[in-house]
């Protein structure tokens, strides 16, 4: 059942048309340098319009890193990449005080700040680095600021973390924590392309002339974006629909589906009901509507929950996905309570 609200006054409908609009432009650039991954470049679109982070998974060579970059040139904003490797540290990320001397040659202590500090930030393969490296992510991605002794430095807004990560089958890779898991808004798989893009993709790379990708909008626009986001209006119903299918997610509430009961170790966090919430206000506006449906927060369920359901032993034995927990869960839970 879709939220039941008036329709909007007409200057709110011209904001959510250009809402629209400038949402496309960006996926149609973003598209000249990536082929097919629809569902990845919106996730990822969404996430940031919501104000939040994104953790990309997927085998070496999927486009990850190129959707990264290809983004930031669309939208013209700073940006930076951390290659994480296993020796990596923690003042790789943030920066570290070290002494410097001036013109009198006086010393002095200074800041010098890492690549945490820009706009959009890609953190490579987030899962080869040690688990303190990877705590050192933490503070930024929630609270945009980073301290270093005393002192805390606020991080340049808009800012955006999207991290790419190998499946944990593949060799040399460190899970991530639970707690960094849940700065996550989302968690995006990226699929191996079909034939006819995996053509496509020869014919874009191996040729002379690659796609040229400009900006179509700019730092201001984007921050402008993010606040009529957090407008969108939702209805009580809906609302409870997406706090029900968070609940969901715990074995020990009386509401769980019996695979939840069976495999599920710790369900999801508050935090994964304002995932679904926030991005399904944007992806409201992106389908051209100031209210958000029952639809909208199935489709953010998805990607909002699969990384936050933690498996019991007898779920990881018995291989199941939480992708299948997770999609159970939203069929047994009924929009009206």
């Amino acid at each position: 059942m879709a939220s039941e609200a008036s329709a909007p006054d007409a200057s709110v409908q011209a904001q959510v048309d250009a809402f629209q609009k400038d949402t496309r432009r960006v996926r149609e650039e973003v598209g000249k340098m990536i082929v097919g991954q629809r569902e990845i470049i919106d996730g990822v679109i969404q996430v940031m319009l919501a104000g939040g982070n994104v953790l990309l998974e997927g085998v070496p060579g999927l486009g990850k890193t190129m959707l990264v970059r290809t983004l930031s040139e669309a939208l013209g904003l700073n940006f930076s990449r951390i290659q994480f490797t296993p020796d990596l540290m923690p003042t790789d990320i943030v920066g570290a005080t070290i002494i410097v001397e001036d013109e009198n040659r006086q010393k002095h202590f200074k800041f010098e700040r890492g690549p945490i500090f820009s706009n959009i930030v890609l953190a490579d393969e987030v899962n080869r680095a040690t688990p303190k490296t990877q705590s050192a992510m933490l503070e930024a991605m929630q609270e945009r600021s980073v301290t270093v002794g005393k002192e805390t430095y606020r991080l340049d807004d808009p800012f955006f973390v999207l991290a790419t990560q190998n499946p944990l089958e593949m060799e040399g890779t460190y899970p991530l924590p639970e707690a960094q898991l849940d700065r996550f808004l989302f968690k995006l798989v990226v699929q191996f392309p079909d034939l006819e893009e995996l053509h496509t993709i020869m014919e874009r790379t191996t040729q002379v002339e690659k796609p040229q990708v400009t900006p179509v909008l700019d730092k201001a626009r984007l921050l402008e974006m993010k606040r009529f986001a957090r407008e969108v209006p939702v209805a009580r119903h809906v609302q409870d629909y997406a706090l029900r299918i968070l609940q969901g997610t715990h074995p020990e509430h009386p509401g769980a589906p019996a695979i939840t009961r069976q495999y599920v170790r710790f369900g999801s966090s508050p935090r994964g009901a304002q995932a679904i919430m926030t991005t399904a206000r944007v992806r409201a506006l992106i389908d051209g509507r100031f209210n958000v449906s029952c639809e909208d927060v199935r489709q953010s369920a998805r990607n909002a929950l699969r990384h936050r359901v933690i498996l019991n032993f007898e779920g990881e034995a018995e291989g199941i996905a939480a992708d299948t927990i997770v999609e159970q869960i939203i069929e047994a839970t009924p929009e009206a309570s």
